[in-house]
């Protein structure tokens, strides 16, 4: 008889903009390795087909990130319905379109911000508490290479991305001696919506070329990484922003 026991099991996990990309993906496997779910997205039917989908140890909020009370709503649910909150995978994000710095618009700059960085600034802050009192959690916020470097074209998006990773240092500083982890992931490009819809074709083709393995990160690669981050045996490890590129930031 095998003892062996899935790693994520009975712990609760959160996650935004789980209706697709990496937070459905995400959520597929948490849920195949026994964790309990709580997840959101501003698209209420997506996310509750991906909740349908993985059965009764998982829940679904309808949450627009950049409303903070919806934000403190998802966080309250993972402890009316579980009773606690072990993880949380501060995921959605957007991007307006690519275009000059000298053409964005205040509109487009804070719809960037907005969504990006003030969702984690959020989460970050109604997601601590719970941890704090039931003495420990991990918080990890979806970054992204344009949270370490500049992309041309991108300007509100990167803008919003560094200010994810430096909330994310920050908040590991203030909440280390609570055994609370906090960290980001930061993606290279990977095939996912919000870049076959948002990047031009031809800015991935140079991507790709300037990538030391010649190729894009699938969805599943990026997945597999943010679950190393977050795995709860994964204990000293607090405060980074972790570049998975294919050797991009090498």
């Amino acid at each position: 008889m095998s003892n062996f026991k899935p790693p994520f099991e009975n712990q609760v996990v959160l996650i935004t903009g789980a209706a697709s990309g990496f937070g459905k993906i995400l959520a597929e496997k948490l849920s195949a390795q026994g964790a309990k779910l709580v997840l959101g997205d501003i698209n209420v039917t997506g996310v509750q087909e991906v909740a349908n989908s993985l059965g009764d140890h998982c829940i679904a909020l309808g949450c627009d990130v950049t409303k903070e009370a919806d934000v403190k709503a998802l966080s309250d649910a993972a402890i009316e319905t579980f009773g606690r909150l072990d993880i949380a995978v501060n995921n959605a994000g957007s991007s307006s379109h690519m275009k000059s710095l000298l053409e964005v618009t205040e509109e487009e700059l804070d719809f960037n911000f907005n969504v990006n960085a003030k969702s984690v600034f959020f989460g970050i802050k109604h997601q601590v508490p719970h941890m704090i009192k039931q003495g420990g959690g991990c918080i990890l916020n979806v970054a992204s290479m344009a949270g370490i470097k500049g992309a041309a074209y991108l300007t509100g998006y990167v803008a919003a991305k560094h200010a994810v990773v430096g909330i994310t240092r920050t908040a590991a500083l203030e909440f280390a001696t609570h055994n609370i982890r906090i960290n980001a992931v930061c993606p290279f490009f990977s095939p996912t919506p919000l870049v076959t819809k948002g990047i031009k074709p031809e800015y991935i083709e140079r991507a790709v070329k300037g990538n030391p393995m010649k190729r894009l990160g699938s969805p599943d690669e990026m997945v597999n990484a943010m679950l190393s981050i977050i795995a709860p045996d994964n204990t000293y490890l607090t405060g980074q922003a972790i570049a998975v590129d294919g050797g991009v930031s090498a």
